[in-house]
């Protein structure tokens, strides 16, 4: 138990770290940047992040490749080039212009973000699996929570479950009640890249309320 109840403190200090937004079952979405999604036309390629390269009609030549801490990839023919910083259709006119210098007529190419690393959930406190998981596509509360192995059944108190996002510059927080989701009572909000979600522990009230004289903030979990 020890290590979730952690898990909420060091949450907690992402929030009181800058002025914030405490509220329950109401969060803004993050900044513009952060909505794009990798399948987005003006998505900039960043570090760490899995592209599919097809160049069309060459299937040897197909290959999923992570972007280094540069923002270079290595491709076959072409050697070391760089992705970061373009769109996927930037890029694949890049790749395109080297194999045309050297190997090929007309060359067409086709780069698609398989796996964004702006595109994170960090899910953490009582559930069976935390970790930073991507984002295939939209995903709402629930769906980021089962990304975690869903709830712990012995430790998670579902009623107190917060979310961390950076908006405008700052850290804001909300909380929400896993079971009024689930009936229906109230709505599954998205989950987007970035965010920081926390599971509360069933046990875990008298350690918040110790800690809401250092990080007023934490009041947003005193139901």
């Amino acid at each position: 138990m020890r290590r979730h109840l952690l898990s909420i403190a060091a949450a907690a200090f992402l929030v009181a770290a800058t002025p914030a937004l405490a509220a329950k079952n109401s969060l803004p979405p993050p900044d513009s940047t952060a909505l794009l999604a990798p399948a987005a036309a003006d998505y900039r390629i960043g570090a760490q992040d899995v592209l599919e390269v097809n160049v069309f009609g060459i299937e040897d030549l197909k290959r999923e490749v992570q972007v280094d801490s540069g923002g270079k990839v290595i491709l076959p023919l072409i050697g070391q080039i760089q992705a970061g910083g373009r769109t996927p259709g930037e890029f694949s006119e890049d790749v395109e212009k080297a194999l045309k210098a050297r190997y090929m007529k007309d060359p067409q190419v086709i780069v698609t973000v398989k796996n964004a690393q702006s595109q994170r959930v960090t899910i953490d406190g009582a559930v069976n699996k935390p970790g930073v998981y991507p984002l295939s596509g939209p995903t709402t509360l629930l769906q980021a929570i089962s990304l975690g192995g869903g709830p712990d059944q012995k430790l998670a108190n579902v009623k107190k479950v917060a979310v961390f996002r950076q908006v405008g510059g700052k850290r804001h927080a909300a909380t929400f009640n896993l079971n009024e989701i689930r009936s229906g009572k109230s709505e599954d909000p998205q989950i987007y890249g970035n965010d920081i979600v926390v599971v509360d522990t069933s046990g875990g009230s008298k350690f918040i309320q110790n800690f809401q004289g250092v990080f007023p903030l934490l009041g947003l979990f005193a139901w």
